[in-house]
């Protein structure tokens, strides 16, 4: 088998940041899937599952009802690795043009305050894993780290 896309990407020099993973025609239609990466693979420790939980709900429930976004979110969660999180939009992007829609929902998850929408038994399978102040500070790191003053190194995949 051929390897994916994905794991010909050089992790060793790969920073955190905002990348186009792939670009994709749907029935002709493109759709674009980011890698938001918010953790140096194989340098930092990954996330724990509990506030890629809680990242998951609050940035997920944030796209489906953002005034611009909510009908073109396709997809948002987890990488299997925990060192960031997919992003999957209807139409053909590039790394800049989303950042500040990230910026936006990474302020919403940095300063979210309340229940985790979702974060019960009759909504999710594993309600009880949550980490809400580990998820506000990796939000607010990421934000303040990597989206306020991203450069192109953190835009584009390491050649």
């Amino acid at each position: 088998m051929e390897k994916i896309a994905s794991f010909t990407v050089d992790h060793l020099r790969l920073v955190p940041g905002v990348y186009v993973s792939r670009v994709d025609q749907v029935a002709g239609n493109p759709i674009t899937t980011f890698d938001l990466r918010m953790t140096r693979p194989n340098k930092e420790p990954v996330m724990n599952t509990a506030e890629v939980h809680t990242i998951e709900h609050l940035g997920a429930t944030f796209l489906r009802n953002h005034r611009d976004y909510a009908s073109k979110t396709l997809y948002f969660g987890p990488m299997g690795c925990r060192t960031g999180f997919y992003l999957i939009l209807a139409g053909s992007y590039e790394s800049k043009d989303i950042v500040p829609l990230l910026k936006e929902m990474y302020t919403f998850m940095a300063e979210f305050e309340g229940e985790v929408p979702g974060a019960a038994a009759k909504d999710c399978g594993n309600y009880l894993d949550m980490n809400l102040p580990m998820a506000k500070y990796l939000s607010k790191k990421y934000l303040t780290e990597v989206l306020e003053n991203i450069t192109d190194e953190q835009l584009n995949y390491p050649a």
